[in-house]
């Protein structure tokens, strides 16, 4: 009740805590789920890369036993060696197999004499031997002999770095070594990125400085380009779901020889390496989910969060319903205490008109000359109280204004005699038991002016005028109101003391706790009377209550 939105939020923020660390673990497993298809689809594709390897490595290594067997490499030997391996390149990568001898340059004239014997068509040597001295190894025969592969024979794989080194490998370790990253002769854009594996082939060297000794005679070797090998393996692996690159030694860059990417960048990467002919390649799967989360997640996410959300409104109503039932039981305690307050204040107005209506009796019934007379001066006094209490009947028992006060207790006389009354002053609010005493005064006044005064003859006029007057020191005003008789017949001299004149003096100005003033002068009567004005808050029922609220410890 002290906090109504305060519980709501708690059980809305728990188990929205809970439904997030269900969906964090529920994508955590995705993840490690699919970060195992990665590895094992990885592994996969690596698998079906080394195969492919392995395969045409061994294809070199039979061809590098039967050439090493004979004196000189024929079209013939190399035919019927490409016939019976039945090369199927198509899903492999290859280009096919080709077969690269190494002479001195020296010696290039004599070899180009003898190839062009049996191939006419035979390129010269590109690019040019710069010098007499040093080894060549040009493209000597190929398979399978398309357009595109004849384009490179003649080429002198000496030239090239890339190719010199891998076969400076295989001839150091007398075992196949696969090149870095290169590009064909074949390659009619100069930019499919690619990379081959050569063989050394070796023969007994029977003229040489040392008999016995061993010669190199040349490479058997297969180019590979970079994508169709992948797509090979990658069709072989299965379906393709997940980004592959592969990279020539380290991932980065320069190294890169292909890469099947996928459209968003990677939010997963797994890494395999691949070993071709003693060349470490390495092969990163990625991965990059569309959705933003696991159709699990998305069930688990929407129900936690209705079910917060539900149980929240549950307990807001429930909170709601305990501050609406204290503000009840306030208000009923805040109604109870008005109702209290309502009693004692009509007690003591009870009690007060009780105790005018018994002085207005007392003084009535000793100045009263016949019970004709008591009668009409008792009902003409009630009369005028009643008339001031229906006029604070209309507002509310709060403050009236002292202009009403007067016409209502002059009503009947102005009816009667119209213009003989005059009232004159500024508006100016009266507490209600200060108009039931101020209203009791004019109805005296009236009655005695209309009995013996000013109204009591044609002419005469009565002018009832009234002012602000302030206290500066108590912060508190009044109403001086003047009540003055022309016209009328002489006031005499000596004269009796009526009940009008007491019940002013007495009562009106005990009520009022203020002066009156009455002055019978030969001609005409005046009375001057001070009226309270008070702040509402004064008199005011409920604000005293609210007051005394306020103040209670």
């Amino acid at each position: 009740m002290l906090y109504p939105r305060a519980i709501p939020l708690v059980i809305f923020l728990a188990l929205a805590a809970i439904t997030a660390l269900s969906v964090f673990s529920i994508e955590s497993n995705a993840r490690a789920r699919e970060r195992a298809q990665m590895r094992e689809y990885a592994q996969g594709v690596a698998a079906a890369l080394d195969r492919s390897g392995s395969g045409f490595t061994s294809y070199l290594r039979a061809g590098a036993a039967l050439f090493a067997s004979v004196e000189e490499v024929s079209p013939d030997t190399f035919d019927s060696f490409v016939r019976a391996l039945k090369l199927n390149t198509e899903y492999s990568g290859a280009e096919g197999i080709g077969w690269i001898p190494v002479m001195e340059a020296r010696d290039l004239p004599g070899f180009l004499a003898r190839i062009r014997a049996s191939q006419p068509a035979y390129p010269d040597i590109f690019p040019a031997p710069t010098s007499a001295t040093g080894r060549v190894a040009p493209v000597a025969m190929f398979a399978p002999a398309t357009a595109l592969n004849r384009r490179a024979l003649g080429y002198d794989m000496y030239s090239d770095a890339a190719h010199a080194a891998a076969m400076a490998e295989a001839e150091l370790t007398l075992r196949p070594a696969a090149s870095g990253r290169i590009v064909l002769r074949q390659e009619t854009s100069g930019t499919a990125p690619a990379f081959a594996i050569y063989m050394p082939v070796f023969r007994m060297d029977r003229d040489g400085d040392e008999p016995g000794g061993r010669r190199l005679a040349g490479f058997v070797y297969t180019p590979f380009r970079a994508r169709e090998f992948l797509d090979s393996a990658i069709d072989r692996a299965g379906q393709n779901v997940f980004g592959v690159r592969l990279y020539d030694g380290e991932v980065s860059t320069g190294h890169l020889l292909v890469a099947h990417s996928i459209a968003d960048a990677a939010r997963d990467t797994v890494q395999q390496q691949v070993t071709i002919a003693d060349r470490k390649l390495m092969l990163v799967v990625e991965h990059t989910d569309h959705q933003v989360l696991s159709p699990l997640s998305m069930v688990t996410l929407a129900f936690g969060l209705a079910l917060a959300s539900l149980l929240m409104l549950l307990a807001r109503l429930l909170t709601q319903q305990a501050f609406e039932d204290q503000a009840r039981l306030a208000f009923f305690e805040e109604q109870h205490s008005i109702r209290n307050s309502l009693t004692r204040e009509l007690n003591h107005r009870v009690k007060n008109t009780l105790a005018n209506v018994l002085s207005i009796l007392s003084l009535t019934r000793r100045r009263a000359s016949g019970l004709d007379d008591f009668a009409d001066s008792l009902e003409g006094r009630i009369r005028a109280l009643s008339a001031t209490h229906d006029l604070l009947t209309v507002t509310d028992w709060g403050t009236t204004p002292i202009r009403s006060v007067i016409e209502a207790e002059l009503q009947h006389f102005r009816i009667a005699l119209g213009d003989a009354i005059m009232l004159e002053g500024p508006e100016l609010e009266l507490a209600p038991n200060d108009a039931l005493s101020f209203g009791l005064a004019v109805h005296e006044l009236a009655t005695n002016a209309a009995k013996y005064g000013a109204l009591s003859v044609p002419g005469g006029k009565v002018t009832i005028r009234w002012n602000r007057g302030e206290d500066a020191a108590a912060e508190t005003g009044w109403a001086e109101v003047e009540w003055q008789e022309t016209g009328g017949p002489p006031v005499a001299g000596e004269r009796r003391r009526g009940f009008g004149t007491e019940l002013i003096e007495k009562v009106v100005a005990h009520e009022l706790r203020q002066p009156v003033t009455l002055d019978f002068a030969p001609s005409g009567v005046r009375c001057v009377l001070r009226v309270p004005v008070r702040r509402p808050t004064d008199f005011r029922i409920r604000e005293r209550d609210a007051d005394r609220r306020v103040r209670k410890p």
